[in-house]
């Protein structure tokens, strides 16, 4: 099944720019922000950081503001997903301002990003957080599974890459989340690429199909990385995300990367359903 991450210039282009206005879309951001846009439903995965580490892609400031501000074609959000609290994923305080904005949004986020927006919050914020749904989860738990509206969210903690050495203290989820029962999306965050920790929950990962899964980059660099996506995951279409800035120039990036589909540019697209 690596075949399915295989991708080629021309019908990546194509894609981009014809489904650029289209119902069912993924849409890069920057880093590992990614849009998901199916009908009226829009979700959001790690839209909003504030780190100024130019290795990385930024959200372009314009976009930045119209989440925040929810103008199209972010009007109207019905959930954003934060997969952990880093700089380069997380930034609390314009996470609450979007809140503050978009009365309707719900936020899904690990505790450890959750009680970063609370230090952060004023007491005349105190009723977003009736809008945030904290997922306390440690290794090994069973997934959390919430049912809201259209929406079946669930929530898997895979340690944070660099597992067993660094970074240990980390909440990282990864959020599989289905919309209508029809259009799934896996946003892993910074999983750690070793097969023991999807092995865990072998029989959830196999429950439900996956139309896009978002991975970082490096696990097409893991042989690992692959057979997760392959044996347990086993989405339709899978597209490496975390990719440093420089790769938005094709001829930067690494031989063991070519051949794989990366989201390297703000604003490219993807289709969620196959047509």
């Amino acid at each position: 099944m690596k075949a399915t991450r295989l991708f080629c210039l021309t019908l990546l282009f194509t894609t981009t720019v014809s489904l650029a206005d289209t119902a069912s879309r993924v849409q890069y951001l920057a880093n590992e922000g990614v849009a998901v846009f199916h009908g009226e439903t829009t979700l959001l995965f790690d839209p909003l950081f504030q780190t100024r580490d130019a290795y990385y892609a930024q959200v372009p400031e314009k976009t930045r503001e119209a989440i925040i501000k929810g103008s199209e074609p972010f009007s109207n959000i019905s959930a954003i997903f934060v997969s952990h609290y880093h700089l380069d994923h997380f930034d609390p305080v314009d996470m609450l301002r979007l809140m503050a904005q978009q009365k309707s949004t719900q936020l899904y986020a690990p505790q450890q990003a959750v009680k970063a927006m609370r230090f952060a919050s004023s007491k005349d914020q105190a009723d977003i957080f009736e809008r945030v749904i904290a997922l306390d989860l440690d290794y090994g738990d069973a997934p959390r599974i919430i049912q809201s509206g259209n929406l079946t969210v669930q929530g898997f903690y895979i340690p944070h890459s660099g597992w067993p050495k660094a970074r240990t203290d980390v909440e990282n989820i990864a959020f599989r989340v289905t919309i209508d029962d029809v259009a799934t999306v896996v946003h892993l965050g910074d999983a750690d690429a070793h097969n023991e920790h999807f092995a865990l929950h072998e029989h959830e990962w196999q429950e439900k199909e996956a139309g896009v899964a978002l991975p970082p980059y490096w696990f097409f660099d893991s042989a690992d990385g692959n057979d997760i996506l392959d044996t347990y995951i086993k989405p339709l279409r899978t597209i490496g995300i975390h990719v440093p800035a420089a790769y938005k120039n094709a001829e930067n990036i690494p031989k063991e990367f070519e051949g794989f589909d990366l989201f390297t540019k703000p604003g490219e697209t993807r289709p969620l359903i196959e047509r």
